[in-house]
């Protein structure tokens, strides 16, 4: 037990020697990463992306923006699989954003694309058919928030 205890304690002074700051730390890049002002497209879909991604980089509404993330979203949906009556059995949501980080104090601006894709099941109901295209919607746009988090974070810290 105390082998242990001493082992983590030198393990602790070796990372605080190494400039190592853990990412959600004061002064790391995702202290930055709070004060962005997140500006989608005025549609159902960019709606859904910018509250997926305000949610993943923990924007604080309290404090003054540092950067502006311009998003272009663009989707495509394909038919996948076929019936016996040809209609489609599934479709494919490729959902694609263009990012463009630009700190407002004046900067180079930093620029990137990420793609999801998601699919879901085509249903014979109208409303289960609409309910299912809008639940891909917001799985294609969570998971486009999380790689577009990353994106901004590899930005952030590199500059």
């Amino acid at each position: 037990m105390r082998g242990l205890a001493s082992l983590l304690l030198v393990g602790s002074v070796g990372l605080a020697g190494c400039g190592f700051t853990p990412l959600y730390a004061q002064g790391a890049a995702g202290t930055d990463a709070s004060r962005i002002a997140v500006h989608t497209p005025d549609d159902r879909l960019g709606y859904r992306l910018r509250e997926q991604l305000e949610d993943a980089l923990a924007v604080s509404r309290s404090a003054a923006p540092l950067h502006r993330l311009d998003l272009k979203v663009e989707s495509a949906r394909r038919p996948l699989g076929r019936r016996i009556d040809d209609t489609a059995s599934r479709y494919e949501l490729t959902v694609r954003a263009e990012w463009t980080l630009t700190p407002l104090a004046g900067g180079e601006a930093m620029t990137g694309v990420e793609t999801a894709t998601v699919t879901y099941a085509a249903a014979d109901q109208p409303y289960a058919a609409i309910a299912a295209q809008q639940d891909g919607e917001d799985r294609a746009a969570a998971d486009l928030a999380r790689l577009l988090r990353l994106d901004v974070l590899r930005a952030l810290s590199g500059r």
